[in-house]
This record gives structure tokens, C-alpha cells and sequence, in this order.
């Protein structure tokens, strides 16, 4: 059945030393850079100032600025995970695995044009560090920042992260699973761009609300990681700047829980494991309420899978039983199979079925009614 071939956790990711790309070398430096570097860039993502640059770890962290002249430098050290860079909407370049380096786009024409920058792959077990951008000769990096009012927190596993949806075939190493995961062509992120909304997508692959793909690293779950910025620094807690108020919070959690058959050894029977789901998702919803205050809606979503229908009813179920206690604003999304061809690596959803899915959320954040 597809769902047994999901190879969703460390989900063939690999993590192992990674060559740096082949541009140039250079120091993380603020050189043409005034101030720390989100003075002078926008970012909604889970980051952590250290000196003049930011730190981070999930995948689809985006960093959107301006800048007048006829190139920009954008400062990274990073060789685990792969990047766009975007300018004036286009796709300009894309970095794999681009190291210590400043990666400069030149040739434009005399003017302002904007620049984004965004982490595509996942690396939990890496840090990733932007340090700013860099004006050419008689060039300016632009103050002003992006203004949103809307934000969504999307909270999942790799069908959120965009898990190999880039690739052409449904058969892939750990290495094509990295070049070929595209968190920024996830649904999330399509579907909050069309409604001009700054997101997160807080999602790890392989991992679920109380039991990971297959049962592996059965001491972890997704909860263990959720508080982190740094997702490789054990008891890292992310620090709100207070700016992230997400008026719509989309859990996607439940895949790898219920996906595959329980292996002999492990702690659980479907029973068990049925009511440590449904108690395990209550206590997170108590935190997100917490977090984020009654107004946000917090959407449940579940989807198809071919050996099991107790994923989707667990977490309908978990819907009810809020809504029972008085919050009506915690909601369940269902999106089915239909036209989806899941011809992503092992058999996760593809760039056409993001779109599809992105569609389909879309359509239900437009029956909400949210208070954006």
C-alpha cells in the first residue's frame, strides 16, 4: 500500500557532512550592511540574532529586503541545506549546499528591486546562518520593511515541508531527497503567499504527534522539536519577538503515527496508541491556545491514507471533543486523494498535488471568517 512506502522520517533525509558549494569563501561581515541584519530585512521565520547575523533551522525561513543598484550580495553559511534567491519575484539562482560564502547577483538593471532569500531543503540537524545583504559599488541596501497583517503557523510533517516535490520520479536516494524538497512550493506556502499572508512552516519529516514514521527514535516525537528554533540544540526554546501573531495556525500531524504497522517490541497497541494520540493533541492545542490567545483559529487537518481511516477519524474526533468544551474556534480540514498523483519521492505528494492541496486549503481559509 502507498502509505507503507512513505519513507517519511529522518524520512531519508540525510544526515551526513555535506561538500559546500563552489562559490567563494568569505566571513559572515556587515560590511555595506547597517546595523543587525533584520534592520534591514524582513523575516516571519523562527531565527536567533547572534551578532551581526541570524541563526535557524526549519525549512521554507525566508528573508525579503530592497535594494537600489545593479546587484546584491547575500551572506550565508550554510552547507546543509539549498536556498533560492528571488529577484523582482523571478528566481535568480539557486544555492545547494552553498557553504561560508557571500553569493552576489549582478548585471541588473540601474534601479530598486526587491530581493528574497529562502531556505527550501530541511536540515534538523544543521544550523543555518544568514548574515544580511551586501551592496555593489554605489549601491544601497534599502530600509523599510515588509508589513503583513496576516500569518499562518504551519505545524507538520513532510507533506508540509514539500518532502521531495520537486522530483520526477517516485524512487529517490537520501541526496535527491534534499536537492528535490522545495519547502517554498509546499501547499503552505503557496496557499499563504495567494492570500499575502507571512508564514512558518514548523514541519519535520518522519515525525508525529506521538510516534514517528515506523516507530523509529521512539524517546522523540514532533513535540520534542516544536519549542525550538535551533532544531539541533537540545532544550533550544524560540523567543517570540512578539511580532508573530498568527491569526490561523494549520496542524497537520497524524501520518506518521497511524502509517505503518506496529513493529513488535514497541510500546503500543492501535488502542493505545489511538489514546496517546488523541490525549498527546489535546495538551498541544492547550498550547497553542496559550501561545497565540482564544481569536486564533487552530485548523486539525488529516488526509488519505490507503491502510488506515483512523488517523482521519482520531483527529475529527479530537475536533469534536473541543468544540463540546466551548472552542469553536479549533476547526477540522480534510483534503482527499482525488487528482492527486503523489509522483513525489517515495510517494509524497508532487508539485502538481501542492498546488491542488494549496487550492483546496485556500478555498476553506475563504469560509473562516478570520479576523485579519
Amino acid at each position: 500500500m502507498r502509505s507503507l512506502r512513505l519513507i517519511a522520517a529522518l524520512s531519508g533525509l540525510v544526515m551526513a557532512v555535506v561538500t559546500p558549494g563552489v562559490a567563494a569563501a568569505a566571513p559572515l561581515t556587515s560590511t555595506n550592511r547597517d546595523g543587525g541584519v533584520l534592520t534591514r530585512v524582513h523575516t516571519a521565520g523562527r531565527v536567533v540574532v547572534d551578532g551581526d547575523s541570524v541563526k535557524y533551522s526549519w525549512p521554507g525561513v525566508y528573508f525579503e529586503g530592497k535594494f537600489r543598484g545593479t546587484g546584491v550580495g547575500i551572506v550565508l553559511n550554510d552547507a546543509a541545506a539549498d536556498y533560492d534567491v528571488q529577484i523582482d519575484g523571478t528566481t535568480a539562482a539557486t544555492l545547494v549546499t552553498p557553504g561560508q560564502t557571500t553569493h552576489w547577483v549582478t548585471g541588473l538593471r540601474q534601479g530598486v528591486h526587491s530581493v528574497r532569500v529562502v531556505k527550501r531543503s530541511e536540515s534538523p540537524w544543521a544550523t543555518s546562518e544568514f548574515g544580511g545583504l551586501v551592496a555593489v559599488p554605489h549601491g544601497a541596501i534599502l530600509a523599510g520593511r515588509v508589513v503583513r497583517n496576516r500569518q499562518i503557523e504551519f505545524v507538520g510533517d513532510s507533506f508540509t515541508a514539500g518532502y521531495g516535490n520537486m522530483s520526477t520520479t517516485r524512487e529517490c536516494t537520501g541526496d535527491d531527497v534534499n536537492r528535490t524538497t522545495n519547502a517554498d512550493l509546499s501547499f503552505g506556502a503557496i496557499a499563504a503567499r495567494s492570500l499575502n499572508a507571512d508564514y512558518q512552516i514548523n514541519a519535520f519529516s518522519g515525525r508525529g504527534m506521538v510516534r514517528n514514521y515506523n516507530g523509529i527514535e521512539p524517546q522523540t516525537n514532533y513535540r520534542t522539536y516544536y519549542d525550538r528554533a535551533l532544531l539541533n540544540v537540545e532544550g533550544d526554546i524560540w523567543r517570540n519577538p512578539g511580532t508573530w501573531r498568527p491569526q490561523l495556525v494549520v496542524i497537520g500531524l497524524g501520518i506518521n503515527d497511524f502509517s505503518t504497522a506496529i513493529n513488535p517490541g514497541e510500546q503500543w497497541t492501535l488502542e493505545t496508541l489511538v489514546t496517546a494520540y488523541r490525549t498527546a493533541y489535546h495538551g498541544f492545542l492547550d498550547k497553542l491556545r496559550g501561545q497565540y490567545g482564544r481569536d486564533t483559529i487552530l485548523v486539525v487537518s488529516a488526509t488519505y491514507m490507503s491502510n488506515t481511516a483512523v488517523f482521519a477519524e482520531t483527529a475529527r474526533q479530537v475536533v469534536q471533543e473541543r468544540n463540546s468544551r466551548g472552542d469553536d474556534r479549533v476547526r477540522f480540514w480534510y483534503y482527499p486523494e482525488t487528482d492527486l498523483d503523489y509522483g513525489g519521492c517515495h510517494w509524497h505528494p508532487s508539485l502538481h498535488d501542492h498546488q491542488l492541496i494549496a487550492d483546496q486549503l485556500s478555498a476553506y481559509i475563504d469560509t473562516l471568517r478570520l479576523r485579519w
